[in-house]
């Protein structure tokens, strides 16, 4: 049992060796380093040393942090502007069709106004010549009652009352009566207005 003992002690200092080397190195060595470095900070902030900023600064020296940094900082704005000119350039495209649109519904609304216009002067045309058709149809039912009259009427008065019309209304009165009733009227006028009325006649016949 003695024996037990004696190796259980044994191993126990061979424990305690193996640990102490790594416990000496952690209370030598890395506790003096984290207290020094506390102190020194603490030391340049009552200085008026901005510690968070120096560290930056030297960071920021360093050329392979710098860049991972400009990378991510430089990245976002150029995503940003491609998103945005992209947006830009669809709404340019809309733009132009809305354009395009706008230049077909005038040239139709050009055409439009074109053909109302044409219409309007084919409408005028036409009531202008229905207008002078009618005036002629009546003027010539006008000139057929007033011949009928004269040739109801007796010679010598049919006679005395043309002489005293305008020469272009006697003609057409003698155009639409029948040739003996002409005839019989022309022989009962003074010679001379007879004979210009037959010039007249002859003139307007041919």
């Amino acid at each position: 049992m003695g024996e037990k003992m004696a190796g259980q002690v044994n191993g126990s200092n061979q424990d305690k060796k193996k640990r102490n080397p790594v416990t000496w190195f952690l209370f030598a060595i890395i506790i003096p380093i984290i207290v020094a470095s506390t102190l020194i900070i603490i030391i340049l902030e009552v200085a008026g040393v901005d510690v968070v900023d120096w560290a930056k600064e030297k960071v920021g020296n360093n050329p392979v942090v710098s860049k991972v940094e400009n990378t991510d900082d430089n990245e976002t704005p150029i995503v940003e502007t491609n998103d945005l000119q992209s947006t830009i350039d669809e709404k340019d495209t809309e733009i132009d069709l809305l354009n395009q649109d706008i230049g077909k519904l005038q040239d139709t609304i050009n055409e439009l106004e074109q053909e109302i216009v044409k219409l309007e002067k084919d409408q005028v045309d036409q009531d202008t010549t229905s207008s002078t058709t009618e005036g002629t149809q009546q003027e010539t039912d006008s000139v057929k009652t007033v011949a009928k009259a004269y040739e109801e009427m007796d010679s010598e008065k049919s006679s005395a009352i043309l002489e005293s019309l305008d020469r272009d209304m006697a003609v057409t009165i003698l155009q639409t009566v029948s040739n003996k009733v002409r005839g019989s009227i022309l022989e009962e006028m003074d010679p001379k207005i007879a004979a210009e009325l037959t010039k007249l006649l002859m003139g307007s016949e041919s």
